[in-house]
């Protein structure tokens, strides 16, 4: 079944989040992962706390797919470069 992720990202490191772009792309492809929207202008419209810089929809073909890329060795350093980045949070839906 088809399954989503929220993905936030305040980036304080703008050189760092552009290099993690390049090698992002690769590594969503490996694994199916189709980016729905991006967003640099989002809005808290009810809770705290202030907006994230990047804020993505990821669809995926499954829960197990979306594991499986967050999960995968070999992309790893593609993770650790979003965070290098800045705060990012990733939500399963």
């Amino acid at each position: 079944m088809t399954t989503y992720a929220l993905v936030t990202v305040t980036v304080n490191d703008g050189e760092k989040f552009a290099a993690y772009r390049e090698a992002a792309g690769p590594a969503m492809a490996k694994h199916g992962v189709t980016p729905l929207a991006v967003s640099r202008g989002a809005q808290i419209l009810e809770g705290e706390g202030a907006a994230p810089n990047v804020t993505v929809i990821l669809q995926f073909e499954s829960r197990e797919t979306a594991l499986g890329w967050i999960n995968d060795p070999e992309i790893a350093h593609v993770h650790k470069m979003r965070n290098d980045a800045g705060q990012s949070r990733i939500i399963l839906m």
